[in-house]
């Protein structure tokens, strides 16, 4: 879907204006971007994708100044096609627009090499601001991004040494649990099935020798997990 140039409204007097690919597989999403950065003189618009594998060849072909990302779409994720883009095309910058705001997907974006995470109810002006700065290298996070982020690193970190007889995964579950937060939350926080987080429990309750949750729940609080978490 390359060959995009005269769908812009930028300005053919501008210097540089930023180019910009659009990577996501719903089509009023595209439509709303697109008329955006129609209106945006300092902007031009170089290519779509409706899927991951879409995103990254139009980085190579393209040669986009910035690509505009979601995280869930087909055939390869927003997460890995950031990652392969990040490695392929390192001159391109990657904002994610998402409707996610979980911390998984918010660090899982940042550790591929995302720019920018906006969510996609931010403003027009907005998102206009964040393309402009991730083409100039910077990083920018829409405002509930980036208090998630601030809390996340002002938390005391869950390490190896609560509980190590406990996987990584385990202790973020059992954190969770310590929160309050029920298990349904917990699933979609790490986007595994209900089986697969019984697994993960029962096993925390084995190894920590617990009767159940409310064992479980209080010897967590007292090694300092789940506490003054913003999404219980």
């Amino acid at each position: 879907m390359s060959g995009m140039d005269d769908q812009s409204g930028a300005d053919p007097a501008a210097p540089n204006p930023v180019r910009v690919v659009l990577a996501d597989d719903h089509p009023v999403v595209r439509d709303g971007l697109r008329a955006l950065l129609a209106s945006l003189p300092d902007m031009i618009l170089v290519g779509e994708a409706t899927s991951g594998r879409e995103a990254i060849r139009e980085a190579v072909v393209s040669r986009p100044d910035v690509i505009v990302m979601d995280v869930r779409m087909a055939d390869l994720d927003g997460i890995a096609a950031t990652r392969e883009v990040v490695r392929v095309a390192p001159s391109v910058a990657v904002l994610v627009l998402t409707m996610f705001d979980d911390d998984d997907t918010v660090f899982a974006a940042m550790r591929a090499g995302a720019r920018g995470y906006l969510l996609k109810g931010a403003r027009q002006d907005e998102i206009a601001r964040a393309i402009r700065s991730v083409a100039a290298g910077e990083a920018i996070f829409g405002p509930g991004v980036a208090a998630r982020v601030l809390t996340y690193f002002a938390a005391p970190p869950v390490t190896a040494a609560m509980f190590p007889v406990l996987t990584p995964r385990e202790r973020e579950v059992l954190d969770l649990i310590a929160a309050g937060l029920p298990n349904a939350t917990i699933t979609s926080r790490f986007g595994i099935a209900p089986k697969t987080l019984g697994n993960h429990i029962s096993s925390i309750f084995a190894k920590l020798q617990v009767a159940g949750r409310t064992e479980a729940i209080a010897l967590a609080r007292e090694a300092g997990l789940g506490q003054d978490r913003t999404d219980r």
